[in-house]
């Protein structure tokens, strides 16, 4: 941190260059009223960094906390700090074409409303969705209503399959641990959440999907939307699965979706995902840098702050690439030296001239969560240490760790003592310990929130922070709920039939139907095709034919036919209605009754 330039302003600079006007007061609701948004809550980050800070996230949190309408150049314009990511406004011969309509509709609402204040009340003209996240998808009917005009709709190819993959294979894991990440349940303040280094936090409104008209399947692709013409980078396996960057040739401006931001990006996100390729994304930027970096004046992207000048953009670009292919590359050399991916992570260090870069700091991602993860996604979990194959689960684990310490309240006084001496981590280790070999000790519960506590306040990584004290929070009782609105009946039905089966079959309770066998045969008119689903053994497997292919005829226990959205009906529990049915319905109520209901607000830092 010592090598750091606190007297470089030009961040700040680049953050407030093009204001126009903010919105005030900054809070989005519902239409019932419920605060979604709050952006006046964080109007303490205006004074010095308090001790319960590390001074980099602090400035990171001051820069991503610049609120309102900004010009990046002639026709383009964003909205930041409305939500995590940002909105971005180009304007068109007739209308204007919103890029990333933030997370939730009611905040893009908003965006949308400040952008017209300042510039006139122009039609969307057109939508371009930049990736697969949530945060620049979900607040579309924020800016084309139910109801709306036909526009053209922009997404990568892979978009919706998966936009909506994640929300049915572990949408309830990854959002519950997306809470603490976010820290969007923390009080905001200097002992509390302060940001989270890609942006502030998360809004808690409606998403939504207005799905894609148009794909974007090569490089070199040119489209005009509204009289404005754009040249596409595909980008797929970089910052998301179906991802792309963007050029706009005729005003020199080039949008760098999340694959290039003001911070180290993750490579495997902390709320769980796939682990994403450093080596491809490192590919990517120097692929960007090729195709447009002679012809850009600014770059921005769907957070933080842009960057303007060639010279510049073409350097930020450069260190973002050269931050991964060091990262990538130094790892699986010392993967091959023997090394696990943890110890990798203690001793991975990168070049000053590339870690001391502001736009490489660990505000989102982490030099020790990505390299671990970078090792995860080549060597799996399994470090090739047999003590490490079969090991105890945590409770039990922790039961015997407190026993060979004498007993719960002796592994809590040695767990302070290395608190005391600085360990933290080690601290942590053991009151970790504690807490799952006897949760209700209040001891336990205190000494290990204090802990989290003291690693929240040092941590300069913004997620860390969040994590550590959510995890306080949780210890001294206070229970985060998960607060989610999917009721957008497009995201439904943007899942495919396959999807929709994966569904039902990752909620079956395993060992209650151990003994069940029933078969199905939805016939969906519209899609053209059958599907066979079979529970068997407590798996619910299936196929899918159509009416060429020939299959063993056999009678299932139940026949349906009817359309897709008949099947979304049927399978929300609304009946038959409208439904041919041959067969015994008993089998859909016989299934639903070995389904599973996920917690939402499970625990994360106790058993």
């Amino acid at each position: 941190m010592s090598d750091l330039d606190y007297a470089d302003r030009s961040d700040f600079e680049d953050a407030e260059r093009g204001f126009v006007a903010a919105l005030s007061p900054a809070v989005v609701r519902t239409d019932d009223g419920r605060v979604i948004w709050d952006g006046d809550a964080y109007a303490f980050l205006d004074g010095d960094c308090p001790d319960t800070a590390h001074p980099s996230l602090w400035r990171q949190s001051r820069l991503c906390n610049k609120q309102g309408l900004f010009e990046v150049t002639e026709g383009i314009y964003q909205v930041r700090n409305l939500d995590l990511s940002n909105m971005t406004l180009v304007e068109g011969d007739t209308g204007v074409i919103v890029i990333d309509p933030l997370i939730s509709a009611e905040t893009a609402a908003a965006a949308l409303a400040l952008y017209r204040e300042h510039r006139g009340d122009r039609p969307v003209t057109g939508l371009i969705y930049t990736h697969s996240h949530g945060d620049h998808f979900g607040g579309s009917h924020g800016v084309l209503p139910p109801g709306h005009a036909p526009v053209p709709v922009l997404a990568p190819a892979g978009f919706l399959e998966h936009a909506v993959a994640e929300n049915v294979y572990t949408g309830g894991a990854m959002t519950r641990r997306a809470v603490y990440m976010y820290g969007a349940e923390l009080d905001k303040g200097p002992a509390g959440q302060i940001g989270a280094g890609l942006g502030m936090t998360t809004s808690k409104g409606t998403i939504t999907l207005v799905p894609p008209t148009l794909d974007i399947t090569r490089t070199g692709q040119e489209e005009t939307l509204d009289g404005v013409r754009i040249v596409f980078q595909m980008t797929p396996g970089t910052e998301a699965p179906s991802e792309m960057n963007f050029h706009f040739p005729d005003r020199r401006a080039l949008c760098m979706a999340e694959n290039a931001t003001h911070n180290m990006h993750n490579i495997l996100t902390l709320r769980g995902a796939v682990v994403r390729d450093t080596r491809v994304w490192a590919h990517y930027l120097g692929e960007t840098i090729t195709l447009f970096g002679d012809r850009t004046e600014v770059a921005f992207a769907s957070h933080h702050w842009p960057t303007w000048g060639r010279e510049r953009v073409v350097e930020h670009l450069a260190g973002q690439r050269d931050m991964w292919a060091y990262l990538h590359d130094q790892t699986l050399r010392m993967t091959n030296q023997g090394l696990t991916g943890l110890e990798i992570a203690e001793r991975m260090e990168l070049p000053p001239a590339v870690a001391n870069r502001w736009a490489n700091r660990g505000y989102y991602g982490s030099v020790s969560h990505n390299v671990k993860a970078i090792y995860q996604r080549y060597m799996g979990w399994f470090d090739g240490n047999p003590a490490h194959l079969w090991e105890h689960p945590p409770v039990e684990q922790a039961k015997r760790f407190a026993a060979d310490y004498g007993g719960v309240p002796a592994l809590v006084a040695k767990g302070g003592e290395y608190a005391a001496a600085g360990d933290l981590r080690f601290a942590a280790t053991l009151l970790g310990h504690a807490v799952f070999a006897a949760p209700d000790d209040t001891a336990a519960r205190q000494a290990l929130a204090a802990v989290y506590d003291k690693l929240g306040y040092g941590a300069e990584n913004g997620t860390w922070r969040n994590f550590y004290l959510m995890g306080a929070q949780e210890l001294r009782g206070t229970i985060a709920h998960t607060v989610l609105e999917t009721s957008n009946p497009e995201m439904t039905m943007a899942l495919t039939v396959d999807m929709l089966i994966d569904s039902l079959a990752i909620r079956v309770d395993g060992p209650r139907a151990w003994d069940e066998k029933l078969t199905m045969a939805w016939n969906v008119t519209d899609e053209g095709r059958t599907w066979h689903l079979l529970l068997s053994n407590g798996a619910l497997t299936y196929r899918s034919t159509g009416p060429e292919e020939s299959g063993p005829a056999q009678a299932a226990d139940l026949t349906l036919a009817l359309t897709k959205r008949q099947l979304l009906a049927v399978l929300a529990g609304k009946g038959l209605d409208g439904v041919r049915v041959q067969g015994d319905p008993q089998v859909l109520a016989t299934l639903a009754g070995l389904l599973d209901t996920a917690d939402p607000d499970f625990s994360l830092v106790t058993p």
